[in-house]
């Protein structure tokens, strides 16, 4: 059986290239499709679409996060003192001193501003796309170690969701056996009932076929269960051939649906029970699969 995914998980990946470094990651909660959010540094505008691309094609459905925290490393050699700033900061300094104030150190001087000049972040094309190209191949790294944690809840997911829909298939066999004895019950209650407010009645036997038969057939409740039968072999099939929340979203709304319709079909109190139980179990299965991708 194949391995369903979750739509829940995170990855990370850190990434260096010349005088730039960064960290890229990535996080997903549930969503009914796939939807992605990108935050990423100044300047390296096609950042965006590539990471939009990249989910799509590695994911199908969740709330994606993605950020990039980028900085640069800026060498002394490329630090530039601003002599004629740094000249105008020392008259006023020593005006100041003259006047009692303590003398400025030499890092006070250099961290006011406009002392020291650096030049522009990535100012050659070449470089900027070199940085920009490893950028997009850690995005990659951070989309595959978030596939990868949700394949892992996925893992999780199976024997759970696997164990709810044989419930539901014992639940279903049970209510087959129960509703086999409603003709029965409905016959029996029905005459006791005839017998008791008309028992001198002409036609009474009669009768009593007649109404029992048509109230059996009203609490006939085989096609719920064929169909309760064929959603599970359904969901059953849809974990071979992921991904498959959606669909099994849909199957869910389908499974309440017949479970409602055999409780109001119910004509015993072991057959009602059966359905409630069956409703249960099913909207537990639901919210299981709110987490499938």
């Amino acid at each position: 059986m194949s391995a369903i995914s979750g739509m829940t998980g995170f990855g990370r990946a850190d990434g260096a290239h010349g005088d730039w470094s960064w960290s890229v990651e990535a996080r997903s909660v549930n969503g009914r499709n796939l939807e992605v959010r990108f935050r990423g540094p100044p300047g390296f505008d096609t950042l965006e679409r590539h990471a939009k691309t990249a989910a799509q094609a590695r994911l199908s459905r969740g709330q994606v996060t993605l950020g990039v925290q980028a900085k640069r490393e800026l060498g002394v050699a490329a630090l530039k003192v601003n002599a004629d700033v740094l000249a105008h900061y020392l008259t006023l300094a020593n005006q100041l001193a003259e006047e009692g104030a303590t003398p400025p150190s030499a890092d006070g001087l250099l961290s006011l501003r406009g002392v020291l000049d650096a030049p522009e972040e990535v100012d050659d094309p070449e470089a900027r796309a070199a940085v920009e190209a490893a950028m997009a191949a850690s995005i990659d790294l951070a989309l595959d170690a978030l596939k990868l944690s949700r394949d892992r809840e996925g893992g999780q997911l199976l024997p759970v969701v696997t164990d709810f829909i044989g419930r539901i298939n014992a639940l279903t066999a049970q209510a087959e056996t129960e509703a086999a004895a409603q003709t029965d019950a409905i016959r029996e209650r029905f005459t006791r009932r005839m017998t008791e407010l008309a028992p001198d009645a002409p036609g009474l036997e009669d009768r009593i076929f007649l109404e029992a038969a048509s109230l059996a057939t009203k609490a006939d409740v085989r096609e719920e269960l064929d169909r309760l039968a064929a959603h599970v072999a359904s969901a059953r099939e849809l974990l071979r051939q992921p991904p498959a929340g959606r669909k099994l979203d849909f199957l869910m709304q389908e499974f309440m649906r017949e479970a409602n319709t055999l409780c109001s079909k119910s004509a015993t109190t072991a057959l009602t029970g059966i359905g409630l139980e069956l409703k249960a179990v099913i909207e537990q299965l639901r919210e299981q699969v709110q987490n499938v991708e």
